[in-house]
């Protein structure tokens, strides 16, 4: 996908970008979907059309893995976008275009509270980004696989270990392939690990993998007996990004760990074939039920020759009527406080996906101040990379839980030595 849009003139005033300046600009934004975010974002950007036509925003689409992978290395090397929406949020701070001459900080502040803070690293306390879905990791259910093979769900409260026990009675009596899966990802395993007593900083707030050996067991465990999904995680290589969502779309998963920006593909792609539903993420030993916030924000690029109009972009989008909208097409959690009071009536949602949202939003007080802590962390995107490779090592045999993790730490020390 890919399409033109322009910047009207009050809109440039506003921001005192000149009409006679903004005419000759071309801005680039490389965006990724895990719904319909970019689509929507192109259908809003059209309300630039009109009096400014030099004034073209791209909308570049691309897989999740450009922005992962080829992203950080464009901008090394000074090629890459004006803009673009990312994930590595605190880890790509040092590219970021400080909005705060163009903005109304005031504005920033009471519509996006803490989440500014994702976006700023050390000593650079500006305005960086706009954080455009807010997400929580947590479970999907099959209830269907549930109600045929007549096992009880568990209830609130329960643990990894009360689920890892249904989902294996459901999955014997089911047609169902696997109890359990989980995303191959660094911050999927993140609030599990938490409630399993993982720390992830030492006590000076360095990074650290500290206490993550028993969640690290318990999961190297599930994969070895069965009750987890094994391919997911054994089937690939290094840190690379794989999920279980159209596993548990086709039946076959009774249990899949992932997140709030699934919903808009489970209620487009499940349909009528079962009944599912959104759970809290369950407790663990350590007695906490945490899952991991994150999500994705919009971010402009200290390389771009059009700053102004970089900011301006990025405030429109920001303007409550607009994020409202986005929010309610695209069936993502609010992260703008004013949005978020108001109430979200998403778009063309059915009556599972509104509950799904509605349990995801209900499960945000549970998080630890442990996960909020790591989201934002600068080092947090070489921890995820870290954790995928030791864990996956673990999985398929080449080296002990044990050994896995003292490999982790080791390469955490690297990581943040390099850093330095």
């Amino acid at each position: 996908m890919k399409k033109t849009h322009l910047l009207t003139t009050a809109l440039a005033a506003g921001l005192g970008v000149a009409a006679g300046a903004a005419m000759s600009q071309e801005i680039r934004f490389m965006c990724y979907s895990d719904g319909n975010e970019c689509e929507v974002y192109d259908d809003l950007l059209t309300r630039f059309e009109a009096e400014n036509d030099g004034v073209d925003v791209i909308v570049d689409v691309v897989p999740y893995q450009a922005i992962l992978e080829n992203l950080p290395v464009q901008l090394a090397a000074g090629t890459g976008p004006d803009l673009a929406k990312v994930t590595d949020l605190g880890g790509l701070n040092e590219f970021y275009l400080d909005l705060t001459p163009y903005v109304d900080t005031g504005y920033w502040d009471a519509s996006f509270g803490e989440t500014l803070n994702w976006y700023r690293n050390g000593d650079r306390q500006g305005y960086y980004g706009m954080h455009s879905q807010l997400t929580i990791t947590g479970p999907f259910v099959n209830a269907t696989l549930f109600e045929q093979a007549g096992v009880d769900m568990p209830g609130a409260g329960a643990s990894w270990d009360d689920w890892a026990t249904a989902t294996r009675a459901v999955t014997e009596a089911t047609d169902a392939d696997f109890p359990m899966a989980m995303d191959r990802s660094g911050h999927r395993v993140a609030g599990p690990a938490v409630s399993y007593g993982a720390k992830y900083f030492d006590a000076d707030g360095n990074g650290s993998f500290e206490g993550f050996d028993a969640f690290a067991e318990a999961f190297v465990g599930w994969n070895e007996d069965g009750t987890m999904a094994r391919d997911v995680w054994a089937s690939q290589g290094g840190s690379t990004y794989a999920d279980a969502a159209q596993e548990f779309i086709n039946g076959e998963v009774v249990f899949y760990y992932s997140g709030s920006w699934q919903v808009g593909r489970m209620d487009e792609q499940v349909g009528d074939f079962f009944d599912w539903q959104v759970v809290g993420s369950p407790c663990g030993p350590a007695g906490a039920c945490s899952g991991m916030p994150g999500g994705a924000g919009v971010v402009g690029f200290e390389q771009t020759e059009h700053p102004e109009v970089v900011a301006a972009l990025i405030d429109f989008l920001a303007q409550e009527e607009i994020y409202a909208e986005a929010a309610a097409r695209t069936k993502n959690l609010p992260a703008h406080l004013g949005v978020a009071s108001a109430g979200v009536e998403f778009q063309d949602a059915s009556p599972a996906a509104q509950a799904a949202l509605n349990g995801f939003a209900g499960a945000l007080p549970d998080v630890s101040p442990i996960a909020f802590a790591y989201q934002g962390y600068a080092g947090n995107r070489a921890m995820f990379g870290i954790t995928v490779e030791r864990l996956s090592q673990a999985i398929v045999g080449e080296l002990s839980v044990g050994d896995a993790m003292m490999r982790a730490s080791s390469d955490l020390e690297a990581a943040m030595a390099e850093a330095d």
